[in-house]
């Protein structure tokens, strides 16, 4: 079935997911939304019909790839597990999905550093477990006293420097290094 007879649903993922692909690969700017309406098989009036500019593209997006990692992140997380266990889950399953997933992770970090990302940014709200957790964490002492920003770099930084060298090089990324590097990231926090 072609897409002018599926439904606009199917017609609004569609332009979606050709948009994370192109936006992946040739960067938010470059990428056009007559680009994304083509390889989405449709006119670039229907883009328009579901979106009303590029920008509200991009957001929606966004909150699509975010709802996905944010989902992913606690798949394994009980709120009953001792912290550390907690941070090690979640740090673990951030990177999986990175590697998993390379066009969301490329599409989130150009996202994150771009003139579009006008949205409060969940990592540094009240509303994401992992920021939860950290303050938790902070405050019962078992992660350093440092500013949230701060633990952020620690936390992330190996994660992201490996989705990093596997999303842009291809590098194989095998068991240990994937575990060294997981433990990297907490040992960077932990007191």
């Amino acid at each position: 079935m072609s897409l002018v007879n599926k439904s606009k649903k199917q017609k609004r993922e569609a332009l979606l997911a050709a948009a994370l692909e192109l936006f992946a690969g040739q960067g938010l700017n470059r990428a056009s939304t007559a680009q994304i309406a083509k390889r989405a098989g449709v006119a670039s009036g229907t883009l328009f019909f579901h979106f009303n500019s590029k920008e509200e593209l991009i957001h929606a997006l966004f909150e699509q790839v975010r709802g996905r990692i944010e989902e992913a992140l606690v798949s394994d997380v009980e709120a009953k597990m001792p912290v550390r266990e907690q941070m090690i889950r979640l740090l673990s399953n951030l990177l999986r999905y990175f590697l998993a997933h390379p066009d969301e992770f490329r599409f989130m970090e150009q996202f994150h550093f771009s003139a579009y990302n006008t949205l409060n940014r969940e990592l540094h709200s009240d509303k994401s477990y992992l920021h939860g957790l950290m303050l938790r964490a902070k405050e019962d002492k078992i992660i350093k006293d440092a500013p949230s920003l701060c633990l952020e770099a620690l936390a992330f930084g190996p994660i992201v420097t490996l989705a990093k060298e596997y999303a842009n090089c291809g590098t194989p990324i095998d068991k240990h290094t994937f575990e060294t590097t997981v433990s990297a990231s907490w040992d960077a926090l932990k007191r």
